[in-house]
Formats: structure tokens, sequence, C-alpha cells
């Protein structure tokens, strides 16, 4: 289970005509409806459905070990009327004004949707990749408001959010959000780092479409990022005629915590053309396996990806000097995905990453299969030396 230090440290535009405004019909000048389980790449962790005159929000199991744990917003349009009563606790006023995000990596989806200006604060504003977002806090126009057990309170009171969105590590996690929820404040869970599925991931900005109000502009990105994956994916999988194994992490003192078979991880690593070697296990969260027993199946790796925050090999070899007996570490064949990192270690991998995972895709084909390309740039991986 990874920290909530590490997991910040590891985040973190499509121009495109904004259409503003909330329809409830379902015809061409109204809202499209997407449930997070039935559209084509089948988000697991998120359903919208249109009822009435305001559209529920499902949020499905929204941290690692999570069982039928619900979140459900009904978004009611500013000014509307409701036919019938609902529970007040459960109403989010749209769009939003005023949003707190808890995680760096919600900001890439609200920037693409346009409405960065409504960031009024985060946690962990020294982790922001965004050089726009970046000049907006040293205005102090984008608060920090501390994190967990050290949430400044009296700044989200001052802030005043329309929502505050939350990700969740463990079950641990509600006892913040009701902390937060005795100040009075709409607290959401975002999952997306749950899915198993890099176009999964990317379909949230369909929660923040509904969210802003911005349901069509939020189809146009999602509809336009499927294709350029697929195409991409499609374009490796007919030109491929080798699998290179490829090992994934770093070890952690003792324990090498090992993405499952089932996690977008993987998933990209297969759409690129490669071989996880952890490809058939399958967990809901990062398994702990000792350094011995990875070591052992890292001695076929052809290559090694995502290799925590190392910046070069001495840092790998830190770790356990036997690292760099690997056969991959010999070779070279080491790479990282920190190529976009600030000096305060906003990672724009899993900034705007989240929502152009086609480049994540391309840069990985581009380290399995360089063959297939005449261009050998890499945008979010670098080659550790």
């Amino acid at each position: 289970m990874i920290t909530r230090r590490q997991f910040i440290r590891l985040q973190i535009l499509l121009i495109l005509v904004i259409i503003s405004g909330c329809k409830t019909s379902n015809n061409n000048n109204g809202l499209k409806i997407s449930d997070g389980r039935n559209d084509n790449t089948g988000a697991k962790r998120f359903k919208l459905e249109q009822t009435g005159g305001f559209t529920k929000l499902t949020i499905i199991n929204p941290w690692q070990g999570a069982d039928n744990v619900t979140q459900i917003f009904n978004l009611v349009k500013r000014g509307t009327m409701l036919s019938e009563k609902i529970d007040s606790s459960t109403i989010i006023y749209v769009p939003l004004k005023k949003i707190v995000c808890m995680s760096t990596t919600h900001i890439s989806m609200i920037s693409a949707i346009g409405e960065e200006n409504t960031i009024s604060g985060v946690s962990g504003s020294g982790f922001i990749y965004s050089e726009q977002l970046n000049k907006t806090v040293e205005k102090g126009q984008i608060l920090d408001v501390g994190y967990e057990s050290s949430l400044n309170k009296e700044l989200i009171l001052k802030i005043a959010p329309d929502l505050i969105m939350m990700y969740g590590i463990g079950s641990e996690s509600a006892g913040y959000v009701s902390k937060i929820e005795e100040l009075g404040m709409k607290v959401l869970f975002n999952a997306d780092y749950l899915e198993t599925d890099p176009l999964s991931k990317m379909q949230w900005i369909k929660v923040f479409g509904a969210l802003y109000c911005k349901e069509r502009l939020a189809d146009s990105i999602y509809d336009s990022e499927v294709e350029n994956y697929n195409k991409l994916k499609t374009f490796i999988s007919g030109h491929i005629t080798y699998r290179p194994n490829v090992l994934l992490g770093l070890p952690y003192k003792d324990t090498w915590y090992v993405s499952p078979g089932n996690s977008f991880a993987s998933k990209l690593i297969s759409d690129a053309g490669g071989n996880y070697l952890w490809k058939n296990t399958e967990s809901s969260v990062s398994m702990p396996y000792g350094i011995e027993n990875v070591y052992l199946g890292a001695l076929n790796a052809d290559f090694w990806l995502n290799i925590g925050s190392a910046r070069d090999k001495a840092e790998i070899s830190l770790a356990d000097k036997r690292l760099s007996d690997l056969p991959c570490f010999k070779k070279g064949n080491l790479y990282n995905n920190n190529n976009r990192v600030t000096v305060n270690g906003g990672n724009d991998y899993w900034e705007s990453g989240t929502i152009y995972p086609h480049l994540i895709l391309k840069d990985l084909a581009k380290i399995l299969h360089p063959e297939l390309f005449n261009d050998k740039t890499l945008f979010y991986y670098r080659k550790i030396y």
C-alpha cells in the first residue's frame, strides 16, 4: 500500500469549443448521459444517470479494498426548482464555482475543460506541475489546505468551496471525510486511480463534465482520446513480432510492492507490445513481495520501467546492491516516468498523463519497440544512466 506522500509525489490542452449549460434532454442539444460501467471502456468506479431534472452521480468503492461502499450525489443546476424532495446532504449545485482538490492529479481534467479558475485550494500545492497553476499559487489565488490529520479547517471554511474532491488510500480515509463534513462541506471521492484501464481512468473527465455542466466538451475530449489511443494500439499490435519482458517498480526497504496483472500499468504495457512479468496475477491492491522473490523473476526482464523516483543507476543500487546485477540493469534498459518533473517533485505523468494516455502508450511503445517509430524522443519517460 502506498503512502499518501508517495502517491502525491507520483502525481502530477485540448483546445475545443466550450459549450456551457446543463441540459436535461437527451437529444442533440441536450445532456449526454454516460454510465461509467457501460461505456465502451468500462470505468467501474462511477456511474452517471439522468433522473428527473438532475443528474445522479454514484461513486463506487472509492478506495483500495473497499467493498460495497458507495457515495451518491444529486447534481442540480443552480436555480432549478425540483419537483421531488431530495435529501439536501446529497445535493451538489452545478456548475461548481469553487473546488478544493486533495490530489493534484485532478487538476488536469479541470483544466482540460477550461475551469482551472475554479480551483481555490489544493493539498500539496508544491507538487503541481502546471506552470500556469503554479503562477496562480504564487499569487495566492490557490491556497494549500494541508492534508489528512494536518488539514487546515479554518482555511477550508474561509475558501467555502462548493465541493472538496478527495482520493482514498484505505478505509481510514472515511475518518478524514467525516472531519471535513462536520464543517458542512460536500466531499466527493475520486477513484480514477483505481481503474484498471487507462481509458477507463481518463473516462473520469465525464464526472468533471457533469460537475461543471460541460458534458458535451468532456465527451468530445474523451472520444478523441479513445480514438487516438485505440488507433495507436492497433498500429502496435499489427507490427510487433515479439513481446519483451517488463519489470516495474522499486523496493521500499525489504518489500517490493508489485502492480497486479489487472492494473492499469499492466494494461498499458500489454497495449504497448510488452509482456509484464506479473500479468497473471490479480489483486485490488499493490501486492507486497519479498525482494528475493521479485529478484528471481526480474532476472528474465528485458526492460525495467517506473523505477520509483530514481534519477540514475546509483539511486537504484542504493535500494539494494543486488539490483545492479540484473541483466536489464547491466544492459541499460532502464526507463523512468519522471522526464517532466518540477524542482518540488510535481510529475506531469500523473497530471496531464491522466487525460493523454495515448502519449504514455506511445512512450512505452518507443521504448519496447523503437523500430516502429522514426521519432525516438520520449515525452513522459527518460532513460536512466
